[in-house]
């Protein structure tokens, strides 16, 4: 592994391009095994349930949240006032961090959170095309409805990035820093490569809609919904000078057959990384684009280094 200071196809496949959905075998079922029809909780108790180096792993807690007539599922790891959210990439579930969140609760003593996006695990559907602003919503309404209004470290792997982009643009007195794994960016989504993507996944999305209510083959759907105009939207979005960030970049990207795409991914995390301070870009050796599931070490010490330097 290498790193810059700042001046699957995955076990069933990877769609390289669109919304990079992750398709991995291990987000099919959605952590925890509570009831999905608990009532939705007011606020989260700032009482630590544990502290940094504790024998006995705490558990995460279900909490249903009502955001514009449907309902996302958080969950939470209890911590104290600080808080991490972990959120995951395209077509996965809170799952994919499930080997991350215990030994991250235990290290930090913080307040961990993941969550459901819309259509997944235990979230209700969400008829249409997937809408960064609609995700953004549903992530702002779950932090306020559990107390959560500053101090977040956000890790966001692949789609997730757009997510983050959007809320540190928007909200960036709520975030203390941010860990993008193998995120999109801005920077990629260019005039030249948006047509690249669309084109590119074409066959995918056609074959999608054979099976439309698998729910990989949904997000992919409403995913590519718009994509062109969304993401040209997408691709002037500015981070904030304000938030430190660590930028991870898988060594095969999303886009491991065509050497092209892939350093576009390259070039545009490198850009990200130094178009401001308080930057830092990470290339994780060896890794696909999946890095929470290759290499969930490379992750947590970038999350627990992040996390320390702010606090």
């Amino acid at each position: 592994m290498s790193r810059t200071p700042r001046t699957s196809r995955s076990a069933s496949r990877v769609l390289s391009s669109l919304a990079l959905l992750a398709l991995g075998a291990g987000g099919i079922t959605a952590c925890g095994d509570n009831d999905p029809d608990s009532k939705p909780m007011a606020s989260a108790s700032a009482t630590p349930s544990s502290s940094p180096g504790s024998a006995k792993a705490a558990e995460a807690k279900l909490h249903m949240v009502d955001n514009r007539g449907h309902r996302v599922a958080f969950y939470v790891t209890q911590g104290n006032g600080s808080t991490i959210v972990l959120d995951s990439g395209g077509g996965e579930y809170s799952s994919q961090w499930k080997d991350i969140v215990p030994k991250l609760h235990a290290a930090t003593g913080a307040t961990v959170i993941t969550y459901d996006r819309a259509g997944l695990g235990k979230s209700d559907v969400v008829p249409g095309a997937w809408k960064v602003r609609s995700a953004v919503s549903d992530l702002k309404a779950g932090l306020k409805q559990l107390g959560i209004a500053k101090d977040v470290t956000l890790v966001s792997h692949s789609q997730a990035g757009e997510i983050a982009s959007y809320l540190a643009q928007d909200d960036p007195e709520m975030l203390s820093g941010a860990v993008l794994v193998d995120a999109n960016l801005p920077q990629f989504f260019t005039d030249e490569e948006i047509p690249r993507l669309v084109a590119g996944t074409q066959p995918d999305v056609d074959a999608a809609k054979k099976d439309p209510e698998k729910p990989e083959n949904r997000q992919l759907i409403s995913t590519a919904e718009g994509f062109a105009a969304a993401h040209k939207a997408f691709h002037k979005v500015t981070w904030p000078a304000s938030v430190p960030a660590t930028v991870m970049v898988s060594e095969k990207t999303p886009f491991a057959g065509s050497p092209e795409d892939a350093q576009r991914w390259r070039d545009a995390a490198a850009s990200f990384a130094q178009d401001g301070p308080n930057r830092t870009l990470f290339t994780a050796k060896g890794t696909s684009h999946e890095i929470p599931t290759d290499r969930p070490d490379l992750v947590l010490k970038e999350i627990e280094a992040m996390f320390a330097a702010q606090h």
